[in-house]
């Protein structure tokens, strides 16, 4: 199994027209389209799922450029997540009130 990251998509793609791309290269398990957890909107970035490897580096090497949806899309090997500190907006640790 490889997971593939997809950048730069149109706010208007769909995991259906994400898939159907992929798929002339071999078999999706799973198309993973991120939305913002307010609006519901997309990201601009997927991650696709591929059970054969070589199938997936197929589709990075043929996708990688391409145009879907009127944009050229960037498509590479996901990598893993780190572990990075999440960034709060404050300054770390909670203070207590002053008044």
């Amino acid at each position: 199994m490889k997971k593939v990251f997809v950048g730069n998509l149109d706010f208007g793609a769909t995991e259906e027209s994400i898939r159907s791309a992929f798929e002339a290269y071999g078999a999706v398990e799973r198309v993973s389209l991120m939305t913002d957890r307010d609006t519901g909107r997309s990201r601009g970035f997927a991650f696709v799922e591929m059970s054969d490897s070589q199938e997936a580096d197929q589709a990075i090497a043929g996708l990688n450029g391409t145009n879907l949806g009127g944009r050229a899309i960037n498509v590479n090997e996901a990598r893993p997540k780190t572990d990075s500190p999440r960034r709060s907006g404050g300054g770390g640790e909670r203070r207590e009130r002053r008044w």
